[in-house]
């Protein structure tokens, strides 16, 4: 033990381990500022761009449905059939939307990825460093 006492190593062991987590703390914690700092200027232009795109797509809608309901002129069941269509067309689009969006979101995670790493590279670091004590 190089001339060290029991309670000497532990003594070290604690302080090391004590510095070592306050470090991958505060990493995690920076980590989660930055990404709230980027949220608070990606919201309010996040809601903008909902309440306009929102607009557009009633205006869109209500012009499909117009169009469609023009290729059935004369048919008492004019409006009703154009709706369904457009409905339908619009359950489609939006129904893979959702599964890309879901298959990203469950590649991507909100875990903070590079807290997660250095992490797991210390979890292999000290597995190596008790394996070689031993």
């Amino acid at each position: 033990m190089n001339g060290r006492t029991l309670a000497g190593v532990v003594a070290e062991l604690k302080d090391e381990l004590k510095e070592f987590i306050s470090t991958r703390i505060q990493m995690l914690k920076s980590e989660l500022r930055d990404k709230i700092s980027s949220l608070k200027v990606a919201a309010p232009l996040g809601i903008i761009a909902l309440v306009l795109l929102g607009t557009a797509y009633l205006l869109f809608t209500l012009m499909l449905v117009a169009l469609v309901a023009v290729a059935f002129e004369g048919n008492p069941y004019q409006w009703f059939l154009s709706f369904l269509i457009v409905g339908v067309l619009w359950s489609i689009v939006g129904g893979m939307c959702a599964l890309f969006a879901w298959r990203e979101f469950r590649q991507q995670g909100l875990a903070p990825k590079k807290t997660m790493k250095v992490l797991k590279e210390d979890q292999v670091w000290l597995q190596t460093e008790a394996r070689t004590q031993l």
